[in-house]
């Protein structure tokens, strides 16, 4: 299965139009280093999911973006990881100026010191707060780029 560069916003506007304002919406994007031809590169899986009805089932759309890594400190990507926040904060902003639902933004980030992606916590939240007005969920709340992303990427393996 082919995933298209970019999440279609008027597809997800026009689903949108489908269903009722109890509907909830949210992003998230998640990121996996890869080697190919002896080069490094970053697959940046991004979602929308929108709860349908806030009861019922759920319609994902999704995207994979694939760019050069440039990270020197493996055990602290700061560039990947802030390359998924910056798609996301983009995603909301093209969402946001054409839909009336509120929007969930999701961070694959962890707190945690034990992991790789705490460096940029601070970072990522300040990031979304000031572009999008909002504040994102980060692990363990952050279930759409935790799970659903990452559910995209192992669908991408796959196919």
């Amino acid at each position: 299965m082919k995933f298209p560069k970019e999440i279609d916003v008027e597809a997800v506007v026009a689903f949108l139009d489908t269903v009722s304002l109890d509907s909830k919406v949210y992003i998230g994007c998640d990121s996996e280093r890869k080697r190919v031809d002896g080069k490094w590169y970053n697959d940046y899986n991004t979602v929308v999911v929108i709860h349908i009805d806030g009861k019922h089932g759920c319609k994902i759309f999704g995207a994979v973006d694939t760019e050069l890594d440039f990270d020197r400190k493996l055990d602290r990507p700061s560039m990947r990881l802030m390359g998924e926040v910056y798609r996301v904060a983009n995603l909301y902003t093209a969402l946001s100026t054409q839909i009336a639902a509120d929007i969930a933004v999701h961070l694959d980030l962890n707190r945690n010191e034990v992991h790789g992606s705490s460096c940029v916590v601070d970072q990522a939240i300040g990031y979304i707060r000031g572009v999008c007005g909002v504040e994102p969920q980060v692990k363990p709340h952050a279930w759409c780029a935790s799970f659903a992303a990452d559910r995209l990427r192992e669908i991408k393996m796959t196919a």
